[in-house]
């Protein structure tokens, strides 16, 4: 098991532009057990992006997938920075199914 959280800044005006960037290119990710967008509760300028996948490698394949380049390619010019980013070993919880 792989994972990542990642915290991404932007401006409140783009925030939920973002999100639904980011939201929308997680539906089909071959090896991606759980993709979670989420607004920080108390900064309007930043998302957390909570990723679980079977293994690091499905993860740097998916960069290389057609609908996630045209999604980094629609989300780069609103991202203002990356904060965050915590690389992690899932074991389990409620939610994620296990293979």
């Amino acid at each position: 098991m792989h994972g990542l959280i990642s915290k991404i800044e932007t401006s409140a005006a783009q925030r939920d532009i973002l999100v639904a960037i980011l939201v929308d290119a997680s539906s089909a990710l071959p090896g991606c057990l759980s993709y979670v967008v989420a607004k920080d509760a108390t900064d309007p300028g930043a998302i957390w992006v909570t990723e679980v996948w079977d293994s690091p490698g499905s993860h740097r394949a998916s960069l290389a997938l057609p609908a996630v380049q045209q999604a980094i390619a629609k989300a780069r010019p609103l991202i203002a920075g990356f904060r965050e980013r915590f690389e992690t070993e899932p074991v389990g919880g409620h939610g994620l199914v296990l293979s």
